[in-house]
């Protein structure tokens, strides 16, 4: 029996000629992340193993990057902890103030993250790179200690999902809608510990942010990962950021699937998930009459250039509805300056909105957007679950940029294509 994508990059890391769904390996990491949450805890656990090296100084990737700038005393104590750590260990990848981004944008566009790699990172949307075809999940911060210490992690070889998509995109259909079709679709368990592996004809039309969209996501589903094949697109991207050598691996034509889906991307239409899962869908006309507090553009999974491009070309020349706070996010300093060198910042402040530095912000609960009480908020990000944003009883809707924008305007959940 053949194997998956995801199955040829474990059994090659754990240099074997072959693995199977269930198999226990061990493989070597070519890259362990940790941000500024996850990573003292980390740090921590690696002083109880008494270790005083890390395994390569160039394989580790610190980014400050859920509370920076500093917004309390905790998250500043933190952040010391990891400057500090990154300056004793030397630690080439480490993102701070001022050339910081939100991490899951930021390496790859510095081209840390490449196809046929092995990633571990302790956050759950580490799955973004599969939208290289790299193999990557997220991990708990004893398992990053682990693979700071040794190089290596212990996998489960995951069983896979196969989603053929077909068609191309409608106008303001996005990589966010066809994540949301899918995981209400097959449910916010629907790929417990699987592979989300993303083929056919429909991807070439993919633009690689939407690529990064939906890979993100796949953690929503409950996948372990998710990986899209290395196209043209994959490569010209590739061309402008890799620095280092990769590999490409194609599943087999006889790899086995627990489960095959095709989605035609020309019959999807702009979707929001409701609160208080990403499972609880419902398409742009089916949504009614929702008004909202707070609009928010931005995070790992809808903060790239393509998603503030779709955002400022409904934005511009208009107005924020009165009583909606607008907030945008740019998911790196390089995002940043694109979107100013194509104008999309005076679109955003001249149509009522703020624009902050990149930052995770309000995606966790952590600050530049709290929800209070009773509020209800159209968001970019990634989660809608209870508290998520704020106070227990706001309420997330999930939306994409295109989505939020329109909201922004009319002061009430949207469609673009109805303003």
């Amino acid at each position: 029996m053949g194997m998956t994508m995801t199955q040829k990059i474990l059994a090659a890391h754990a240099g074997l000629d072959s693995v199977h769904a269930g198999q226990l390996i061990e493989a070597d990491l070519d890259l362990v992340l940790g941000n500024d949450i996850t990573s003292p805890v980390a740090i921590h656990e690696m002083e109880k193993m008494k270790t005083n090296h890390v395994f390569h100084e160039n394989k580790i990737a610190l980014v400050m990057d859920h509370f920076v700038p500093n917004k309390d005393i905790k998250s500043a104590q933190h952040c010391k902890c990891v400057r500090e750590f990154a300056r004793k260990h030397k630690i080439k990848n480490f993102f701070d103030v001022g050339e910081m981004g939100i991490e899951h944008a930021l390496l790859p566009e510095q081209g840390l993250t490449l196809p046929g790699d092995v990633i571990i990172g302790a956050d759950s949307h580490t799955c973004t790179y599969g939208a290289l075809g790299a193999f990557s999940t997220g991990v708990g911060s004893t398992d990053m200690a682990a693979g700071m210490a040794t190089g290596k992690a212990w996998f489960k070889v995951p069983s896979a999902i196969k989603f053929n998509l077909v068609g191309s995109l409608g106008k303001y259909v996005s990589g966010k809608d066809v994540i949301l079709h899918i995981i209400g679709m097959i449910g916010v368990d629907g790929a417990l510990y699987q592979s989300m592996e993303f083929g056919g004809e429909g991807v070439a039309s993919l633009s690689m942010d939407d690529r990064f969209t939906i890979a993100n996501m796949a953690i929503e589903a409950g996948g372990k990962n998710g990986i899209f094949p290395v196209d043209q697109r994959t490569m010209d991207y590739l061309c402008a950021h890799a620095k280092r050598h990769f590999t490409v691996y194609r599943a087999d034509p006889d790899a086995e699937y627990t489960a095959e889906y095709t989605i035609d991307l020309s019959a999807l239409k702009p979707t929001v998930a409701f609160p208080h899962l990403p499972e609880n869908t419902r398409t742009i006309d089916e949504v009614g009459e929702i008004p909202i507090d707070q609009v928010v553009i931005g995070s790992c999974t809808n903060g790239r250039l393509d998603d503030l491009r779709a955002a400022a070309e409904i934005l511009r020349g208009k107005k924020v509805a009165k009583g909606v706070r607008c907030i945008i996010i740019p998911a790196t300093q390089r995002i940043y300056l694109d979107a100013m060198e194509q104008g999309y910042i005076r679109d955003f402040i001249e149509a009522g909105a703020v624009v902050s530095t990149p930052t995770c912000g309000p995606c966790l609960g952590g600050y530049m957007g709290i929800l209070a009480e009773g509020e209800r908020c159209v968001s970019t990000t990634n989660r809608n679950f209870v508290g998520r944003m704020g106070h227990v009883d706001s309420e997330i809707y999930l939306a994409s940029p295109a989505v939020a924008a329109a909201s922004a305007l009319t002061g009430k959940l949207s469609g673009p294509d109805r303003l």
